[in-house]
């Protein structure tokens, strides 16, 4: 693990954080890692030569490492334990009710 995958966790966190009040927890945790994602693959199409030098699913399928998937999987993996520890969950219903 280096320092983009927490680089990256912590921004995404931030940013459901933010976009939580405006389209809900597991949205606001989607969209930012798709962003992650998006940026992954485009990487990827550019180390295969550039979009117009590959066919289109490319960067989906090619130069992928551990890195790569460490830099979307750890952000995925936060944004959901933060929606499921978000207040309005299933979870913290639970937890609030046993007090």
């Amino acid at each position: 693990m280096n320092i983009t995958h927490l680089e990256h966790t912590v921004i995404a966190l931030l940013f459901q954080a933010l976009f939580w009040p405006l389209v809900g927890r597991w949205v606001a945790g989607s969209l930012i890692v798709a962003v992650f994602l998006g940026r992954e693959i485009a990487q990827h199409e550019y180390a295969g030569g550039g979009a117009n030098e590959v066919w289109y699913l490319y960067g989906l399928f090619n130069h992928w490492s551990l890195d790569s998937v460490l830099d979307v999987l750890t952000p995925a993996i936060a944004c959901t334990v933060l929606a499921l520890l978000m207040p309005g969950s299933p979870l913290w219903k639970r937890v609030k009710a046993r007090r």
